[in-house]
């Protein structure tokens, strides 16, 4: 992601932004426990109504790219477990063909849309896709995209799938939990950037059972081919239409974090996009860039942390 006004403190180069399922625990059973490496925030009751009428169409033209959350954030040195366990994919992969539609950048897809938050007295734009969970209420994004990193959780958070042109045809869905990897909440560590929300029913139903939710992978090869979604809305895009772009992902030039990249030219905004594979599960999101690598999007490795993230979150 090519974000030039940007730059986090690493060393050698700038960042710039932008199986089966368990079984759902029983109503009177205890609320199952959050694994150490996984950080939840449960949004108040109160918290999630007041952000259901905050996005109005003129605070959502108004957001800004979340990408400036970036700044001075850093990659520690590369853990084993980014890339520990054993393939899995969640949900039902589509069969190839089946994503080309998503293929058409202008086309808005029911499952993808874009994430609003608030953070720090600010409010931001981001990128989201629906996933397969238990719950059936998952969106996948980027770990910037729900919490500052070392710092706090974001409020007034939604996502409006098929966003166009200001237009919402399935409504604005509300954050009821909010889970990242304690890497990023508690040291900022980009090579952890993913995250999940648990959004509320609309109208009596779920989301996925509203817009879908496509399958998600973890543990997979490295160096797979990938298309990418998003909401740009930095120069030269204005975040009112989804885009997309493709490319086979390499390992991080500066082998800073354990991210990869393909070529992409989208800005800010559309952090936290879904990137699909061939079969249609999706194994990665929009994250950052370097300033000076144009035209190339990095995404974190969805390894056993980014595992445990989706499956603490799916079963909540």
């Amino acid at each position: 992601m090519k974000f030039t006004s940007l730059r986090a403190a690493l060393t050698g180069a700038a960042l710039v932004a932008c199986g089966l399922l368990a079984v759902p625990a029983a109503a009177n059973a205890a609320p199952p426990s959050v694994p150490p490496g996984v950080d939840q925030h449960a949004v108040p009751a109160a918290e999630a109504a007041a952000a259901a009428g905050y996005w109005t169409p003129a605070r959502m033209r108004a957001a800004i790219p979340a990408d400036s959350l970036l700044a001075g954030k850093s990659a520690s040195t590369p853990a084993s477990d980014v890339a520990a366990g054993a393939p899995v994919t969640y949900g039902k992969p589509a069969p190839a063909g089946d994503i080309q539609p998503m293929a058409t950048a202008e086309t808005p897809v029911p499952n993808i849309g874009k994430v609003f938050f608030t953070l720090n007295g600010r409010n931001y734009v981001c990128s989201g896709n629906s996933v397969s969970a238990s719950n059936a209420s998952l969106v996948a994004t980027a770990a910037h995209c729900v919490h500052s990193g070392k710092g706090k959780y974001a409020t007034n958070w939604v996502f409006v799938p098929a966003y166009q042109n200001g237009a919402a045809p399935y409504g604005q869905w509300t954050a009821t939990k909010l889970t990242a990897p304690t890497q990023w909440t508690k040291g900022g560590d980009i090579t952890y950037d993913t995250a999940f929300a648990k959004v509320g029913l609309l109208n009596g139903r779920t989301l996925s059972a509203t817009v879908g939710g496509t399958a998600i992978a973890f543990n997979q090869a490295r160096g797979l081919a990938y298309e990418a979604f998003g909401y740009p809305a930095a120069a030269p895009f204005n975040g009112q239409t989804l885009q997309s772009c493709a490319g086979t992902a390499s390992p991080d030039p500066y082998g800073q974090t354990q991210s990869q990249g393909i070529a992409c030219d989208m800005t800010g905004g559309s952090s936290g996009g879904p990137w699909f594979l061939g079969t249609g599960a999706q194994n990665s999101v929009n994250s950052f860039g370097y300033n000076n690598i144009p035209n190339v999007m990095f995404g974190p490795y969805y390894g056993s942390v980014a595992q445990a993230t989706y499956t603490t979150a799916a079963t909540s």
